[in-house]
């Protein structure tokens, strides 16, 4: 066929749409109310808008060519255990290793016990092979160091062909712990470390600039980008007043940060992070050159309750850190939260990421968010709010001097209680904890039940999972002698009370509260009747507004006539007054403090 001949483009085929024909079809659909509706806001103040134009642009600094390297935990608290689950991961499509050690960044309840467990936990494993190891060490890690080092010397392996990153980090290590910091003895003491290890052939990635403990501890994507920056800018100055040149120094220096489900932020904070360090190293007087980012899945948005689910993040979590230039990704298996995960959680954590490379091929194209309007703009709007937040700790100066005064973990903690408010109405909806959640869920394997967590220090950047309120009301509930019940009064016919049942019940289950469905009274006695034969002690009445006008007020006074604790299921209108006379508790509906309110039915039970 002649070149003039072929088919044009399949899109030539559509005409081409100006934004005024969307704005049109939006407002239609919006039924009259503003297309400011669409926009919403992120936790660092900057508006996400539902239409972007095409974005001009190339593609920018990104990981080498070809895919990012799968990299499995390692964080039995056994070595012998922790060395048989790395080698299956190993053979199995894994290609490089994260080394948990107990206590450090990353080890949320298990890591390897200490220096002793790193050589038997690697037992007949090649680190020549091209394995990618990352350590998370210990805050006191030159024991851990001197045994990988061992390690090294015993097997004769050339260092140029080993891929470790030691993540050497005092200054994350004292941020997770809240102990103090004296830089000016720790920065040289970093500095010293660094050179030893290059005298011995390993000259990249000696240290980590992590950001995982500030996203752990509820921060923004702007403050972890901030925190990041300034660790890294810290050890690049503690190298260079060591006598280290800036060239050699910034490649001792790689990153690591966490990936959560918020698909679109989480690819523009790993495509941000490369253009904010590139600015420094070009104020540095340096050639910008592309970095190592390692992305962890999201401790803060795992769950306990309906574990399954956590699949599903971990996916759009690792989707999104490839897509944003993940060297490398380590994804917390699906059980993390219960316990040490086992062999069937670990494979379907290395699945997760083996299915988005070989089957999807995802990793097969540079930066492939270039051009995409969205995206373009929510990457710059965190390299200028990072970039800022990243100038604040500068003018308190430096990172350890601000979280030494406290400043730094001030702010995370006003963005976490925001979360925290956000997750107790709802707005940050957590399927299978406060939004669809499965009460008779059948329990999961782990090799050993997750410990309590440590007593944090007021000045720490402690870890926690925006789950753990609503999974407390769970665990209240089922602790009790049999399980609190609430009966669905649904009222007149099905399509009018469907909604608000179904509202109502993932409503009330989010706090461990069974809910008692049924197909609907037509009349206030019949309700009640059902009620008191039903056993539960609260009732929630469901329909619409129309029969709530005609028969509502009626049903209440039935309701708790026959001893029901009532909620009405949607706002209470103009009726609030006679709800309140008929012995209303109060009024669940969108937006209403979801968690406040469970806690409130658990302690009037």
């Amino acid at each position: 066929m002649a070149a003039s001949e072929q088919a044009a483009p399949f899109v030539d085929a559509f005409p081409p749409a100006a934004e005024e024909q969307w704005r049109q079809k939006v407002e239609t659909a919006l039924k009259g109310a503003p297309l400011q509706k669409l926009v919403s806001k992120t936790y660092d103040g900057f508006e996400i808008h539902p239409l972007y134009a095409r974005a001009s642009g190339k593609p920018r600094a990104f990981r080498g060519a070809g895919d990012w390297s799968v990299v499995a935990r390692v964080d039995h608290p056994d070595a012998a255990a922790a060395n048989e689950l790395a080698l299956a991961d190993l053979e199995n499509g894994a290609d490089g290793l994260h080394l948990v050690f107990a206590g450090s960044v990353g080890a949320y309840g298990f890591g390897l016990s200490g220096a002793d467990a790193l050589a038997p936990s690697l037992k007949d494993i090649h680190l020549d092979a091209g394995v990618r190891v990352l350590l998370d060490p210990p805050a006191n890690p030159e024991a851990v160091i001197a045994a990988l080092l061992d390690l090294v010397a015993t097997r004769g392996y050339d260092p140029d062909k080993l891929d470790i990153s030691f993540g050497l980090d005092p200054i994350g290590a004292a941020a997770l712990s809240g102990a103090a910091l004296d830089w000016a003895k720790e920065g040289p003491k970093l500095a010293e470390q660094a050179k030893k290890l290059a005298a011995r052939g390993f000259g990249h990635g000696l240290i980590g600039a992590d950001g995982r403990m500030v996203h752990a501890a509820g921060g923004s994507p702007a403050q972890e980008l901030a925190f990041t920056l300034a660790s890294g800018l810290a050890a690049l100055r503690a190298l260079e007043a060591a006598g280290v040149s800036l060239d050699d120094a910034r490649k001792m220096i790689d990153f690591r940060l966490a990936a959560d489900a918020d698909e679109f932020l989480t690819i523009a904070k790993f495509r941000a992070l490369r253009r904010l360090w590139a600015g420094i190293e070009r104020a540095c007087g340096l050639e910008a050159r592309t970095i190592r980012i390692h992305g962890e899945t999201a401790w803060r948005m795992m769950t306990r309750r309906d574990p399954w689910v956590n699949l599903l993040r971990a996916t759009v979590a690792v989707f999104s850190a490839g897509l944003g230039g993940a060297d490398s990704i380590s994804v917390l298996p699906f059980t993390q939260a219960l316990g040490l995960p086992d062999a069937f959680a670990r494979r379907l954590a290395r699945n997760t990421q083996l299915v988005l490379l070989l089957e999807s091929n995802l990793g097969k194209v540079a930066d492939p968010a270039a051009g995409a309007g969205g995206l373009e703009a929510l990457t710059d709007a965190l390299v200028e709010r990072g970039y800022a937040l990243f100038q604040e700790i500068e003018k308190a100066g430096g990172l350890a001097s601000a979280l030494e005064g406290g400043a730094f973990q001030a702010e995370i903690a006003k963005t976490a209680a925001e979360r925290a408010k956000n997750v107790a109405r709802r707005k940050d909806p957590l399927t299978g904890a406060s939004e669809f959640p499965n009460i008779h869920e059948k329990p999961v394997t782990v090799l050993i039940p997750a410990p309590a967590p440590p007593a944090a220090s007021p000045n720490a950047l402690a870890p926690h999972r925006v789950a753990e309120a609503f999974e407390a009301l769970r665990d209240q509930a089922e602790t009790s002698a049999a399980r609190p019940k609430i009966f669905l009064a649904n009222l007149g016919p099905v399509a009018a009370f469907t909604a608000r049942a179904t509202f109502a019940k993932n409503f009330f289950e989010a706090g461990g509260v069974e809910a008692l469905g049924n197909d609907g009274f037509a009349d206030p006695a019949a309700l009640a009747a059902a009620f008191k034969a039903s056993g539960a002690k609260l009732a929630v009445l469901c329909s619409s507004d129309k029969v709530y006008a005609e028969q509502g007020v009626d049903a209440a006074k039935a309701l708790t006539s026959a001893g029901a604790l009532l909620y009405i299921a949607g706002r209470p209108g103009d009726l609030e007054a006679q709800w309140r006379a008929a012995g209303v508790r109060d009024f669940v509906h969108v937006g209403s403090d979801v968690l406040g309110q469970l806690r409130g039915a658990l302690q009037a039970m």
